[in-house]
């Protein structure tokens, strides 16, 4: 790994930091503001949300996270896009049911004009 390519890693890491703390503690602003307008945000169960539809069920407490601990197990940076590979667990409620979710996720991240935004997020649940 080039210092160049680890400087990128910890980079991207740091944008994830922000993401989860961001969703943890309310703040849509700054989570808007790490996202690309095209986002396609996944579930665990595989229903999907756009960037909208995901900060109303954030906004509105439909969807709310209590607890996320979270493993990154890998980022490979191919051109423009990033890929984090991470183990997440986390408390959370789903219009008012506690839930607790235990999943692999990849987590997508892209650079256009120079900036890193969150596109896609796609979830595998396990036991």
């Amino acid at each position: 790994m080039t210092h160049e390519s680890a400087s990128l890693d910890v980079h991207i890491q740091r944008l994830e930091d922000q993401r989860y703390h961001a969703v943890l503690t309310g703040d849509l602003e700054t989570f808007e503001g790490l996202c690309d307008p095209r986002l396609v945000y996944t579930h665990t169960r595989g229903d999907r949300d756009s960037l909208d539809s995901y900060i109303c069920k954030l906004r509105t407490g439909a969807l709310q996270y209590f607890r996320i601990d979270r493993k990154t197990e890998q980022i490979a940076v191919i051109g423009n896009t990033a890929l984090v590979f991470t183990q997440v667990n986390a408390d959370l409620s789903v219009h008012g049911s506690p839930k607790s979710m235990k999943c692999n996720a990849l987590a997508v991240w892209v650079n256009e004009a120079g900036s890193w935004k969150f596109i896609a997020y796609q979830p595998t649940p396990h036991a």
